[in-house]
């Protein structure tokens, strides 16, 4: 069973018992994709302030809204290309921003000594919309570019766990590692498809 395909399921399982309750709420997928947003806006501001376990509880559930959007438009049929465009740009703004606010601590951390946290926060801001882009432009020119070991998901419990237990460097150091693991594989990917002639 491919990596995908795992995903796929787990994130099916997480959410089919919320989507049930949530189609007959009222709220549309563009409410929750809003919402996300949001909360990660709140997660942010509280990690630069130095709050770890609260900005990690509020990561994972702006995470799960993330799950709930999508799931929530395909089951009740209200999928468009906006809402899909909508959730991707904000996935950007909310990643950028949680990682903002962690350097926005680290800059101002009295306690100094913090310039390795700094570069690996640019880092991994680079690498994950390296990742990003990657599939996007990929697609666009007509490739299939769903594969890598760290996709969204992956980087949303990393770095809400190393929130959570405050091992921030550890955290930082394994999106660094993998967000460029999973761009190279992304990137050898398309080359394999471009070389059959695809």
């Amino acid at each position: 069973m491919k990596l995908a395909d795992i995903r796929q399921k787990l994130g099916h399982g997480i959410t089919l018992p919320l989507i049930w309750v949530l189609s007959r709420s009222g709220i549309t997928p563009n409410a929750l994709t809003f919402l996300s947003l949001a909360v990660s806006l709140g997660a942010a501001y509280v990690v630069a302030t130095g709050h770890f376990l609260l900005g990690g509880i509020l990561v994972l559930v702006s995470g799960i809204f993330d799950l709930l959007d999508g799931a929530l438009a395909r089951f009740t049929g209200q999928s468009t290309k906006m809402g899909a465009l909508l959730d991707s740009t904000f996935d950007r703004i909310s990643e950028a921003a949680v990682l903002f606010g962690l350097m926005v601590w680290y800059v101002r951390d009295p306690a100094g000594g913090s310039s390795l946290e700094i570069g690996l926060i640019f880092a991994v801001l680079v690498g994950s919309f390296l990742v990003s882009y990657i599939k996007a432009r990929a697609e666009g020119l007509g490739w299939q570019c769903g594969v890598g070991l760290f996709t969204r998901s992956e980087r949303v419990i990393v770095l809400a766990v190393a929130l959570l237990v405050n091992q921030i460097l550890i955290g930082l150091s394994v999106l660094t590692v993998f967000v460029f693991v999973t761009a190279a594989q992304r990137l050898v990917h398309v080359y394999k498809q471009s070389r059959t002639g695809g």
